[in-house]
């Protein structure tokens, strides 16, 4: 039963989109509006700035964490591990499919994140880190967020068991599910590419 509670809770919570909360309070515009009409944390940043993006970033993570830990901690100790990842797949599904906006939301990355995180600190933080080397290698968000989940994979089989690495095969599909039009455009050269490095390298000299 705690299965069916920790995916509800979750979905709950990530329901709450908040970058539409932060769009509505910079412009008086709904996110799917606006620039990309994506309601996550990129395309904020494109609109409003890096100080907005932070304040959506911070929701995003905020309501993902509190579900899982409130199911692995509270609600659902016995469970553990499986309670944050269920838990965890419903805030990133609440994110992607709210069902107050029919079923259309973000893209679900920072969630998927954060997610990974609450299953394990220490792996998550890995699985994040090779998804940022991976957009700073090729240039293309899409690859970097597809590679978080699946860089997941392993230590979620190996270290805590079937289950929770089915779940995160689920989230892994969810992320690919969101971001295939963006690889289908790097063939075409029709997805922009992101040069971070290049932005620093350019701001240190101005």
């Amino acid at each position: 039963m705690f299965r069916v509670w920790s995916l509800l809770i979750g979905y709950v919570c990530g329901n709450f989109l908040t970058a539409e909360v932060v769009s509505r309070r910079t412009s008086g515009k709904s996110s799917f509006e606006r620039g990309s009409g994506n309601p996550g944390m990129a395309n904020i940043a494109a609109q409003d700035g890096a100080s907005s993006a932070a304040l959506v970033l911070a929701g995003d993570l905020t309501k993902t964490f509190l579900p899982c830990l409130l199911c692995r901690m509270v609600l659902f100790p016995e469970a553990g591990t499986a309670a944050a990842a269920y838990a965890g797949l419903g805030a990133v599904l609440g994110h992607n499919f709210p069902i107050w906006h029919h079923f259309k939301g973000g893209k679900g990355v920072s969630c998927t994140c954060a997610a990974l995180v609450s299953i394990s600190f220490g792996y998550g933080l890995l699985a994040c880190a090779i998804g940022g080397i991976g957009v700073l290698v090729s240039h293309y968000l899409p690859i970097g967020a597809v590679l978080i989940p699946a860089a997941f994979l392993i230590p979620a089989f190996c270290r805590y068991g079937t289950e929770v690495g089915i779940l995160t095969v689920v989230m892994t599909l969810l992320m690919l599910q969101r971001h295939l039009p963006g690889l289908k455009n790097i063939p075409t050269e029709n997805e922009p590419r992101k040069d971070f490095l290049k932005k620093r390298k350019d701001n240190r000299k101005d």
